[in-house]
């Protein structure tokens, strides 16, 4: 029986920087996506364990019929004076009941909605009122998703080795809310996602725990020299309410909240759904080797992507051609997660 786990990552004072495909250093994203996670803790677990321990766990990604563990990408939290308040992608299709061609200022409103807090997208999506006009009102008034974070241009200034031209420029970095409470930082929002586990897997769950454990540590995302990206873990039994979300059975469709990729497609896969996707590059730097090169770019459906077949996913495999020689690895292959949590 699959087994869920809900991880908190507690960044306190600390900034994180996460960028994408096609903007420059002076953007970054609030978020880390699904392939960014996935590649920063099996890296750590290398570190950690060694490189054949990784590599036999990679191996069962390509020979199980399903992995052992699947995740989410991380996704925007806050802490609230009662509970916590977790956001979940707006799925690329309208929800039942919404007043579709009815009102264009209030479409214009609903438009603006990337994110839900769990609660509001559970009644639109799974309950059978569906489409609140209240919730919508309610959610767009307190704008609550953009007070979670505050993104920061910091300037610097690059020296040219060679000639001592200077360039300057400024770097994007994500800072997330905190307090101190007498000599401690607490963090009042951050990010979180989602594991589900093949079955109950003790050992597994402890190795990669300590593998993020130590990732928080190093850092995620980049800047990591100057203490970017590190941050606390907080590891959980998946409370009721996200139980019920996860367990429900009653809808026709399946929205996405990770990257999503397969090397081929059933003809018929896309009928009826309501997609939009993403190019996925960026650079590799070996943990054994310290080589960095840039990886493959490859095509992959984002979150909030909805599909009426369950979507699988795949390891795209990306490794850069100076990886290869000789038809073989070189130093070892390079995956993309493109495995949605299911």
């Amino acid at each position: 029986m699959a087994q869920w786990r809900l991880v908190q990552l507690q960044f306190g004072r600390s900034p994180a920087r996460f960028g994408e495909v096609g903007i420059g250093l002076e953007a970054t994203s609030e978020r880390a996506r699904s392939d960014t996670l996935f590649s920063a803790w099996m890296t750590a677990y290398a570190q950690l364990f060694g490189g054949e321990a990784v590599s036999t766990l990679l191996a069962r990604f390509q020979t199980q019929a399903d992995p052992p563990f699947r995740l989410s990408s991380t996704f925007i939290y806050q802490e609230g004076q009662e509970q916590s308040c977790f956001y979940l992608p707006c799925p690329h299709q309208f929800p039942p009941n919404y007043p579709i061609g009815k009102d264009f200022d209030f479409a214009k409103e609903y438009k603006k909605l990337h994110y839900l807090p769990l609660e509001v997208w559970k009644r639109w999506y799974q309950e059978p009122q569906g489409f609140d006009r209240v919730d919508l009102e309610t959610v767009t008034s307190q704008a609550g998703y953009s007070k979670a974070y505050e993104i920061q241009q910091v300037p610097k200034v690059a020296i040219d080795r060679t000639t001592r031209a200077t360039n300057f420029f400024h770097t994007g970095y994500v800072h997330y809310r905190w307090q101190v409470q007498g000599d401690q930082v607490k963090s009042l929002s951050g990010l979180y996602f989602l594991v589900r586990f093949l079955e109950d897997m003790p050992d597994l769950e402890q190795n990669l725990q300590a593998a993020l454990h130590f990732l928080g540590e190093e850092g995620m995302g980049g800047e990591r020299s100057i203490g970017a990206g590190r941050f606390q873990v907080q590891w959980q039994r998946l409370p009721d309410l996200w139980q019920s979300l996860i367990a429900f059975d009653g809808g026709s469709h399946h929205g996405l909240i990770s990257l999503f990729w397969e090397p081929s497609l059933d003809a018929h896969f896309l009928d009826g759904a309501s997609y939009a996707l993403q190019e996925r590059g960026g650079w590799v730097t070996s943990p054994f080797s310290g080589r960095q090169t840039r990886r493959q770019s490859v095509q992959m459906f984002t979150e909030g992507s909805v599909f009426a077949t369950p979507p699988q996913g795949r390891l795209a495999d990306v490794t850069p051609a100076e990886f290869i020689r000789n038809g073989q690895y070189d130093p070892h292959p390079i995956y993309r997660n493109g495995i949605a949590p299911g």
